[in-house]
């Protein structure tokens, strides 16, 4: 699976592509034990059930947490604009890798608890 997530990567701009190397690198650090697939054709990290997606956009990183990731993390997520299920880190800023390392150990520890 890693090819495609690799080619997956490859098709954005090479500023894009980076991000979506770190956050890859990130969640495998923290979820060494999920799957990955492609899932509605994004980047998807499976632990029992589809834990997060992420895909790159021209202008921002959707991230894919489910609501259940995001609810409990709402004062911290202020600045990025949120719906339901996504978060969207702009392009133009540094990915809060902190905050995304909270957000998947918190979906984690959720699933694992099912």
């Amino acid at each position: 699976m890693i090819k495609e997530f690799e080619k997956y990567h490859a098709s954005f701009p090479k500023e894009v592509s980076e991000k979506l190397d770190l956050l890859y690198n990130t969640i495998r650090s923290l979820v060494p034990e999920a799957t990955e697939k492609m899932s509605y054709g994004m980047p998807t990290f499976h632990l029992k059930e589809n834990l997060v997606h992420y895909a790159g956009y021209k202008n921002h990183i959707g991230f894919y947490p489910s609501p259940s990731g995001i609810t409990p993390f709402l004062s911290e997520l202020t600045e990025y604009k949120t719906s339901k299920g996504a978060i969207q880190f702009p392009n133009d800023r540094e990915l809060p890798l902190e905050l995304i390392t909270k957000i998947v150990l918190y979906r984690k520890a959720a699933v694992e608890e099912k």
